[in-house]
């Protein structure tokens, strides 16, 4: 059975997916062409429909995501 993977969730809510999109980006900017595997990042909409971006460094299948 595999692990759930460990999410770190960044510290600051966005009003619109667009600016938690511009986050997404830079987080994933960050390792192109790096020397270690990018995390994997999401975004997640909260009942208080603002969203957060959470990313993990855990290797992770299809099924966990």
């Amino acid at each position: 059975m595999a692990n759930k993977p460990r999410w770190i969730y960044w510290k600051k809510t966005f009003k619109s997916k667009f600016q938690a999109g511009c986050l997404k980006a830079k987080l994933e900017d960050n390792w192109h062409n790096g020397y270690e595997i990018g995390p994997c990042v999401e975004i997640k909409k909260l009942k208080t429909e603002k969203y957060v971006v959470r990313y993990t460094f855990d290797e992770m299948s299809e099924s966990t995501m």
